[in-house]
Formats: structure tokens, sequence, C-alpha cells
């Protein structure tokens, strides 16, 4: 009996525990399958027969001479263990006693940068890797850029393998420096730096006698305690509807994640786009109702009224309203082979939502080395610009700043249905601002043949032109 109620207490304690996405991420080879294979392995986190075949297969395959080779633990591909790379994004689940954790490998190669983001897209925090020889090169630099834009809030900067520097606080010191320059200008609250040799394990799970210049915690000990609970967004409440379910004639529920808010029975609540009001009857999750549900739980909502609300529509309050336009200006990162065609018409997938959309103008692209902007007539793979967006039907959306959740989007090719971009939402724009003066099209409408009693005909056309995002200068 004694036995049956420590496993209860145990397992009480174990659903208690907040959860911790983390990625890692950085350049080819500076570590990062190495790390997360020794953290898992100093953390005691590795089955007996785990590590028999981990020590098995480092003789046969590893890339760590007569030591283990970690990273084995994460690549598993048969391409990945041949070239001794990341390709594909791995997950890794363990706990300790404070904390549960889910961790991305995701791989360093420029080729594969779209993984990269794949991972990061549900990461709280993120662990950039540069290898101490190298320091901080293009790659470092990239991947910073886009967990900012990605709206991670925590960045661990580990300069590893520092046993090939002799553990030189000098190099540490000036990669440290170099690095607080170039994030100065990105939106990320919250950087911490360590030297590691994930290889050997030094500062990963333990402090290290060969870093006595080194007073700050181990990785590990740092991931138990950074604070994540004010990461998400609990003020403005959104619930795009993602299911409705209906399992019988008594019951029609409305199922989602709550991408942020708080959603308590009995408020008042509007469907957008309709504008419909109603309250709040029941929120159902499967192990009973609860009186208030916040993110990212999944929950599924009943309303008082019967009103129409359909998969890609948003619940909100009335009083705090998303934006809700057809033009917008984000910050995207193309990801697909084949470079953007601006006259081709996408999809666009936000939230829930799935809409037509055209590229009206290229602002700039950003150049992640000295985040100089320069004027592009389309993005190629990888590269980042502002871009100005026009979509068949509205979205209701927050810039991402705000609203990570309802801020980001992906553009997806309407032929192969493959992502080719992924996007974050700055703000939504006027029609007249989509375009330089230079690029606005001329009608001069003498020349054209058009005169007096045409003219209302021509402002009605303008006039609808520019409701769909479409600027033209007349000339009468």
């Amino acid at each position: 009996m004694t036995n049956k109620l420590d496993i209860k207490a145990f397992l009480d304690k174990d659903e208690e525990k907040d959860l911790l996405r983390l990625l890692t991420a950085g350049s080819v080879d500076d570590g990062k399958s190495t790390l997360i294979g020794r953290l898992l392995f100093d953390s005691k986190k590795i089955y007996e027969d785990q590590l028999a075949a981990l020590e098995r297969d480092s003789k046969r395959m590893g890339n760590a001479g007569e030591k283990i080779d970690y990273a084995l633990l994460l690549d598993g591909l048969k391409a990945e263990r041949e070239q001794g790379i990341t390709i594909d994004v791995a997950y890794r689940y363990f706990s300790t006693n404070n904390r549960k954790f889910i961790i991305a490998d995701t791989p360093g190669h420029e080729q594969y940068t779209r993984n990269m983001i794949t991972g990061g897209s549900t990461a709280n925090l993120a662990i950039i890797l540069v290898d101490a020889r190298t320091g901080v090169i293009t790659q470092t630099r990239r991947h910073t850029f886009l967990v900012s834009l990605l709206g991670i809030r925590h960045v661990v900067l580990a300069v590893n393998k520092m046993d090939l520097v002799d553990f030189s606080e000098e190099r540490f010191r000036e990669i440290v420096k170099t690095y607080e320059e170039f994030i100065s200008g990105l939106d990320i609250p919250d950087v911490r730096c360590f030297p590691l040799s994930a290889l050997d394990g030094d500062n990963v799970v333990e402090l290290s006698d060969r870093t006595p210049w080194y007073n700050g915690p181990s990785l590990l000990e740092y991931l138990e305690i950074v604070p994540i609970d004010r990461d998400n967004n609990f003020d403005d409440f959104r619930f795009p509807v993602q299911y409705v379910l209906r399992p019988n004639l008594d019951f029609r529920g409305f199922s989602g994640k709550v991408a942020s808010g708080i959603v308590r029975k009995g408020a008042e609540v509007m469907a957008l786009p309709s504008g419909k009001r109603s309250r709040i009857q029941s929120i159902v999750t499967y192990d009973g109702e609860l009186d208030e549900a916040f993110p990212p739980q999944a929950v599924t909502l009943t309303l008082e009224d019967e009103i129409d609300v359909s998969r890609g529509e948003m619940l909100v309050y009335p009083d705090n309203l998303p934006l809700t336009d057809r033009n917008f200006e984000a910050m995207l990162v193309w990801m697909d082979e084949e470079a953007m065609d601006p006259s081709k018409s996408y999809f666009i997938k936000q939230t829930t939502n799935l809409s037509r959309t055209r590229i009206d103008t290229i602002r700039y692209k950003v150049d992640v080395n000295t985040m100089e902007h320069s004027q592009v007539p389309l993005l190629t793979l990888n590269e980042i610009g502002r871009v100005v967006f026009t979509t068949a039907k509205e979205l209701f959306f927050d810039p991402y700043r705000r609203n990570k959740a309802t801020g980001s989007f992906v553009l997806i090719d309407p032929i192969t249905h493959n992502t080719c971009a992924v996007g974050m939402i700055i703000d939504r724009v006027e029609a007249g601002d989509m375009r330089t003066n230079e690029d606005i099209p001329v009608l001069n409408l003498p020349q054209l043949g058009i005169a007096g009693e045409s003219y209302e005909v021509v402002d009605k056309i303008v006039g609808e032109l520019s409701r769909q995002g479409i600027a033209v200068k007349v000339k009468k």
C-alpha cells in the first residue's frame, strides 16, 4: 500500500512540472547533437540497452575517436551517420526533478534552415552553438535572427569545443562580445553565455574544473530555472476554431487550442468574421469541464446560443479585437529551393485560415551579417525580407511582437502544396502605402480617350481597386 501511495505521489508531482521546449541551432559541426546526447547521458536519462548500442555504434561509425559519439543518440538517419551531420529535426523528451523538457535538435547546414524554423516554431528557448575556434559566423547570425523573428525570448549562446582552445577565457570573452554586439539590435530580452565542451561534458550538467574563471551555473542548472511563465500572451484572448465537434444531436462544441489570453465560463465572446456574439456555456476537456482555460491548452468550447461558427473562424472578446484586414506587412523567410515569383499567387495559412494571396511589394532584403537593407526584385533560399501582401479574404491577426500565435503564417505553393516560406506579420498597411510613388501606375484618362461623364465610372473602379490593395493614380 505504501508503494502504491509513493507511486501516486510521484506521478502527481510529475504532472505538476512545467514543460520547457527548446531547440539547438548553429552552423554545421558546431556540436548540437553531441551537446544534447551529452545532456541526456550525464543526467542519467539513457537506458542500458541504449548505452550499449551507443558504445557499439561509436566504435563502428562514430566521429569522436576513441570516445563515445553522443551525437549518434540524435542522428539516426543513415545519411546523417554517414556524413556526420544533422539533416532532419530530431525530438527528445526527458525530465529532471524540477522540469520536463522537449529538445529539438535542428540541422546547421544552410540547405536545411527550413527544418531549423520548424523546430523553433514551438520553442521557448534556443541554444545557439558556436565553435570556439571559428566564433560567430554567418549561420550563427542567421539562426539568431530567425530565433528573434520566431518570438523566442530566451537564448543561450553555447561556446562549444572550448577544449580545442585550451579553455581560454580571453577567447570566450571575445566571442561573447562579438555576439552581444550583433544581437543589440534584436528583440531578445534574455541572453546567457556558457563555455562548454559537449564531448567531454564540461559545464553541461556539472561545472568544470577546467574553467575556474567561469562563475555561472551549468547549462542544465540554468535550463531548470529559466522563467517561461510570462512568455505566453495572457491578455488578448484568441481562439482559432480547428474543428466543430458534433458527436450527437445534443452537443455542438468548437475545438481548438487557446492561442492566447484566458477564456472563462460565462464570458461574452464574438465570432469573427460574422461578429455574432454569445457566451461561453462550458469549457470541455478529456478530463472534465474547466472554469477557465489559457495557452497552450487544447479545449472544446460550447456556447449558449446557436450561432454559426466554422473551422478557420476565431472567437475573441468583443472589447479586445485583433486586426482584421486583407493588406498587411510582414517579415518573410523564403525557404524554397525555387526562388520567389512575385507574379504568382500563393496560399497563405494563418492559424486555421487558408486564403489565396499575392505579393504586392518587397520593401527590402536583410543582410544577416551587417543588418543592412537592400532593394531586391525577389527573395531566394534562406533570404529574409520585408514584404507587403494582399489576401483574397480578410485575416484576423495581431502583430507578432504582440502575439506570436496569431502573428505568424506560412506561404504554400498552390501547385506542389509545399511550404515555401514562413512569415511574421508586422502590421497592416494602407492601400496607398504598398508601393512607392514611382511604382504606382498612372491612368492618363485623356490619352486613353476617357473624359467627362466617364470619370465617375473610373473613380468607382479606382476605389474598388484601392479596397483590394491595388494603388492607382488617375490623371484627368
